[in-house]
């Protein structure tokens, strides 16, 4: 049986903090990827500490960031792509002068996600 295309518009999957913002869960577009959009502008910001049960592919589209995932530290920039294994934890945070923009690829058909207190500012 053939698939259907599916389209996810903008205005359901941003969150309206900024326009490359929010995400689509798999199950949305019946497949079991979920992709989150993520962009920021102030240097030191970025997701905290925290981990999935399943591996995450990390796209830097514009800028530099500082990954920390399990207990490597990994300086990534503009056309990078990394990998965040199943059960590890991780984080990442601008480091460049601009804009952060990464897509962020979930092998999953939805966003499972526990956060974590960071070992770093405990």
């Amino acid at each position: 049986m053939a698939r259907e295309p599916v389209r996810v518009p903008h205005a359901q999957w941003n969150s309206l903090r900024d326009f490359w913002h929010g995400h689509v869960e798999g199950r949305d577009l019946g497949t079991g990827v979920t992709v989150l959009f993520y962009a920021n502008e102030e240097k030191g910001k970025g997701p905290g500490w925290h981990v999935h049960p399943y591996d995450e592919v990390f796209i830097i589209r514009e800028g530099r960031a500082l990954f920390t995932i399990g207990g490597t530290r990994i300086e990534a920039e503009t056309g990078d792509v990394l990998l965040g294994p199943a059960g590890i934890p991780h984080k990442f945070a601008n480091i460049g002068e601009g804009r952060l923009d990464t897509v962020d690829i979930h092998l999953s058909d939805r966003w499972i996600q526990t956060d974590l207190p960071d070992p770093e500012t405990a």
